[in-house]
């Protein structure tokens, strides 16, 4: 979950999609033994691309899609929480944390440790999100979770789905009029250091991981206002123990 420690946003409909009818709804994910990363600030930020392929983004889409998102808002920095504007959806499924975890993040994280402890997988409680025109997530800061027997979440993941030039197929067929056949455009994941200085700008692009440390090393930061089509997100975090 990502909150500002001083100024906690509302979660809104926490609704949970049935895991057991949407697990048949997720793509075949292919291992990927070459995975490379990006270092933005050490290993506290860092992208990882091609993490996904094109056509398991799609289908993830396809999928979350089907199922129907809830839209989540916030009563905004007045009220004393981050502002929030976007559509989500949340399964708790084990099934699929693992499958994501041992696509290759586990080697990723293989050298990894905080504070003695070595990365064991993903929380289960997967979360999509859905940024639509106009749509943002204000300056928030991401904590650190507590999963009991020893488990703690320590690093954010973020899988952008959409995102990046994706020439049109000759054979899609969707009207002009559908944003989501329109290249996606804002939507930047901005990071900031002391006195509000721009540590990394990471412009969503399809099947890219990005995943940063939280808790309280979590650096500010926002999900930028989208102007064209449509960014879609896989959410989870890596579990230490």
């Amino acid at each position: 979950m990502a909150e500002t420690r001083t100024n906690k946003r509302k979660m809104g409909d926490r609704r949970e999609a049935d895991s057991s009818k949407t697990a048949s709804k997720w793509p075949t994910i292919k291992t990927k033994p070459n995975l490379q990363i990006t270092c933005l600030k050490d290993t506290y930020l860092f992208t990882v691309q091609n993490f996904l392929t094109s056509a398991e983004s799609k289908a993830f889409v396809k999928a979350v899609e089907s199922v129907g998102f809830v839209h989540q808002g916030s009563l905004g920095p007045t009220k004393g929480e981050a502002y929030r504007d976007n559509d989500r959806i949340s399964v708790n499924d084990p099934v699929l944390a693992d499958t994501i975890w041992e696509s290759g993040l586990d080697k990723l994280f293989s050298d990894i440790k905080i504070r003695g402890k070595a990365a064991v997988g993903l929380n289960p409680n997967i979360r999509f999100y859905r940024y639509k025109v106009g749509q943002r997530f204000g300056r928030h800061i991401d904590e650190s979770n507590d999963l009991g027997d020893g488990k703690r979440t320590h690093y954010t993941l973020l899988i952008y789905l959409s995102g990046g030039f994706k020439p049109k197929a000759s054979n899609d067929k969707r009207s002009p009029k559908d944003s989501s056949s329109e290249p996606l455009v804002g939507g930047e994941t901005v990071f900031y250091g002391s006195r509000n200085t721009v540590v990394a700008e990471v412009p969503p692009t399809e099947g890219m991981a990005l995943l940063h440390i939280h808790g309280d090393k979590c650096l500010l930061h926002e999900a930028r206002n989208v102007t064209k089509g449509i960014k879609y997100v896989f959410r989870s975090d890596v579990v230490f123990a």
